[in-house]
């Protein structure tokens, strides 16, 4: 070796060691070990930070042991307009996650309290609500009605799909009857809103719940801010589009952290359930 070359760096880093151990949280940013935060259900344990629970673990936190049974799991969405790769996103989207669509549905117990359950995951295409996630939603209410059990719906959306056009925003209309012929018959509805919950899905199902509840801090509204700041022309005042500026507004009746939500759950079903 010259005396006027460097030696080159060791890198003892392991080829096998995995690269997603730790995890920032974007509120206090504390380095969180992955298992202590998956052990915390995906909150942050030094600052209550909720970060985003996918529907198979949202399920496991809230239902019974062995009582959660999926319906309509086969349905997926196709192109009915033609939009262009809009198949092919959804393939691999499939492929990724292991879901079909952006909703998962079923039969579970919480608590000893009979319901069947609508949980909206953020990670197949932003949560967003077409033909399949509406009909899933529809059959699922559909069902409660059958079965007389009470309905729980989870939502973490963008908003309508804009791949499927009029079909997703018809969805709203769909759902919301449903849900009305569920009131009809005495049967109790328990929204969740968790972040972000938005657009189409605001403005129908997620915000017309017997009982709306919502996560700490989690984003509720229908455009964003900037749009909103840029129609009206305001400055938006603080805390606008959180929960807490939307329980205080009178949208939410309470604000319930995730270790607490299940108990929540299965009182609100006890007290609400027709005799």
């Amino acid at each position: 070796m010259g005396i006027f070359e460097r030696p080159r760096l060791r890198n003892n880093k392991r080829k096998d060691m995995p690269n997603d151990l730790w995890t920032k949280c974007p509120e206090c940013n504390a380095m969180i070990h992955t298992l202590d935060l998956k052990q915390n259900d995906q909150v942050c344990n030094s600052c209550d930070h909720h970060f985003l629970l996918g529907s198979v673990e949202r399920i496991a936190s809230i239902a019974d042991a062995s009582t959660f049974e999926e319906t309509n799991a086969e349905l997926y969405s196709k192109n009915p307009l033609g939009f262009h790769k809009y198949e092919e996103k959804i393939d691999m989207l499939r492929k990724k996650t292991g879901m079909n669509d952006a909703v998962v549905t079923g039969r579970l117990n919480v608590d000893g309290n009979p319901a069947m359950i609508a949980v909206m995951d953020f990670k197949f295409f932003a949560g967003s609500m077409g033909s399949v996630v509406g009909e899933k939603i529809t059959r699922a209410i559909e069902t409660a009605v059958k079965e007389k059990r009470g309905m729980i719906i989870i939502s973490s959306s963008s908003g309508a799909r804009m791949q499927e056009g009029m079909l997703s925003l018809m969805q709203m209309a769909k759902t919301c009857a449903a849900l009305a012929r569920l009131s009809e018959h005495g049967l109790p509805y328990i929204s969740l809103l968790t972040h972000p919950t938005t657009g189409g899905v605001t403005a129908s199902f997620a915000t017309i719940g017997d009982i709306n509840l919502a996560e700490p801090k989690c984003m509720i509204g229908f455009a964003g801010p900037r749009v909103v700041k840029e129609t009206t022309h305001q400055d938006l005042p603080p805390g606008f589009q959180t929960a807490e500026f939307m329980l205080q507004h009178g949208l939410i009746d309470s604000i319930v952290h995730r270790r607490d939500m299940k108990k929540k759950l299965g009182q609100l079903l006890s007290y609400m359930m027709p005799l």
